[in-house]
């Protein structure tokens, strides 16, 4: 089981302070949107340059120009790229076509889907890979229940990632769905002792 750290609402100093520390805790480095538009382009380049052997998941929540966003992000060194449910069929087609043509992944976030009718969709359209995501507005209203946890269960085909306030807390909880990927921000981030808290995660996942 993968853990993927999310860096997201950081200076570009922080991101690789973060990065050297808890590197040998972490297989997948997400660049979050949020350091995307302060950085661009740029930043995802220089950390899959930095850490060429680490998973790099460039955040991009693409919703439309699919093919544009999805070549961008894997020129810039990304292995994996966002996309989000909502967005046209069309969007993702393109999306994953680019990804093929890279040899590359695209991650599709299921932010605001309730409905399993449109994660029947994405099967057909040929995705392997979602995000079960628990937005940080929605974070604020609590924490993320079984009835959002269960969104994917019985769609095996699909790799799964969790994120959303994942903490040591929250973990046990995430883990009986046994997901893929957890993705975790804040609460290695914002931790007083981040390698600490990373590897602790870390110890928590199955192997």
């Amino acid at each position: 089981m993968n853990l993927q750290l999310a860096l997201d609402r950081l200076t570009r100093d922080e991101c690789f302070q973060l990065l050297q520390e808890t590197e040998a805790f972490v297989d997948w480095i997400e660049i979050g949107t949020g350091v995307i538009k302060e950085y661009g382009m740029a930043i995802i380049r220089e950390i899959k340059e930095t850490y060429p052997y680490k998973v790099v998941v460039a955040d991009m929540k693409t919703c439309d120009a699919g093919k544009h966003e999805a070549i961008q992000a894997f020129e810039a060194g990304a292995d994996i790229t966002t996309v989000m449910a909502f967005s046209a069929d069309k969007t993702i087609l393109d999306t994953l076509e680019v990804a093929k043509t890279y040899n590359k992944r695209i991650m599709i976030d299921l932010l605001g889907v309730t409905n399993r009718n449109r994660l029947v969709e994405l099967q057909q359209l040929g995705v392997d890979l979602v995000s079960l995501h628990f937005g940080k507005d929605m974070q604020a209203e609590g924490e993320m229940g079984a009835e959002q946890l269960a969104l994917t269960h019985g769609f095996d085909q699909f790799d799964v990632a969790v994120a959303g306030g994942v903490n040591v807390d929250s973990l046990p909880t995430v883990l009986q769905i046994q997901p893929d990927t957890i993705i975790v921000g804040s609460a290695i981030t914002k931790a007083d002792i981040p390698a600490e808290a990373a590897a602790v995660m870390k110890g928590l996942l199955p192997r």
